[in-house]
Order: structure tokens, then sequence, then C-alpha cells
């Protein structure tokens, strides 16, 4: 058991640090114009402006991206697909249309309303939330399938027919004696 755990947890840990890091670099532009930002002494009005919602409406997009990737990338996820669907629902509605009426409004209008600057960060947590899920969801789906695939009387036969093993590449070691 400790043997199949601990693949398990490292792979978990890896894919919850490949989806932080995507999470960050997408972050990373909008907090040089913050700090640009700070820097010319415009602190009031960080919340006021647009930058939030544009992260939003992106991390929206990748995340509806992983779902519809999840549910092509393998024809035996067919059997979720009203699972995936809900779930990219979900984020046009919650987070990305908010977030496009929202960029929308504020390059728009001169006067900008007050509770922009609270939905603004709500939405971005929601879009961090709903892709971290994404991400989450589409590796748990295709790892499943996998592990039904390979179980005797999984998807792809009988109790007799197990899946074949692939082999690593073979990749000969080259020799002094070799010239190219």
């Amino acid at each position: 058991m400790t043997d199949h755990q601990q693949p398990n947890e490292q792979y978990s840990l890896s894919m919850m640090y490949g989806t932080y890091a995507d999470i960050l670099f997408v972050l990373f532009p909008f907090l040089v114009i913050t700090m640009q930002r700070l820097w010319d002494g415009n602190l009031a009005q960080i919340l006021m402006q647009p930058d939030l919602s544009i992260a939003s409406a992106i991390l929206a997009g990748l995340a509806i991206g992983k779902f519809v990737l999840g549910l092509v990338t393998n024809r035996d996820l067919g059997r979720y697909k009203e699972r995936i669907v809900f779930f990219i629902a979900l984020t046009l509605f919650v987070v990305l249309g908010p977030s496009i009426i929202l960029m929308l409004s504020i390059v728009g209008n001169s006067e900008v309303p007050g509770f922009v600057a609270f939905v603004q960060p709500v939405l971005l947590i929601i879009a961090i939330s709903l892709y971290t899920s994404a991400v989450s969801i589409s590796n748990i789906l295709t790892r499943s399938i996998g592990a039904e695939a390979e179980s005797p009387g999984g998807l792809h036969g009988s109790a007799g027919a197990a899946a074949p093993a692939h082999e690593p590449l073979a990749i000969p070691r080259r020799t002094g004696s070799d010239t190219v």
C-alpha cells in the first residue's frame, strides 16, 4: 500500500505545483502593473481598474480549455460529458461573463461604482478556484479512465485481455568509435 500511495502523492503534489505555477504565470503581468500603480501613488485606484477582471477572464478561459481538453482527449470520458458541460457553463456564467461585462463597463465609463472594488477580487478568487478544480477534475477523470482500462474487465475487454504494457524507448549508447 505504501509503494502505491507514494507515487499518487507525488503525482498530486506535482499537479498542484504545476497548477499554481500556471496561475502565478498568468498573474505576474498584473502584479507588475499593480506595482507600477503603487509607485505612481495611485493606491486608491488599483481595485477600480479592469486589471483583476482581465486576469479573471484569462483564468476562466484557461479553465474552460482544461475542461474541453479533458473531454476531447479521451473518448471514454464521454459518459462524464454532462458534468464537464456543467462546469463549462458554470465558468461562463459565474466568472467569464461578469468579468467581460465589468471590463467593458470600467473602460467605457468615467465614473466607476464602488462595488467594483469588492466584486473584482471575488471574481478572481472564484476564477482561481475554478481553474484549480478544472485541472484536478480533468486529471482525476483521465487517471480513473486509465486505471479502469488497466484493470481486468475494464473498459477495453474481458478479464483475460490485459492492456499491453508500453516498453521504454531504448536509445543506443554512443561509443567512441562512432563518427558522424
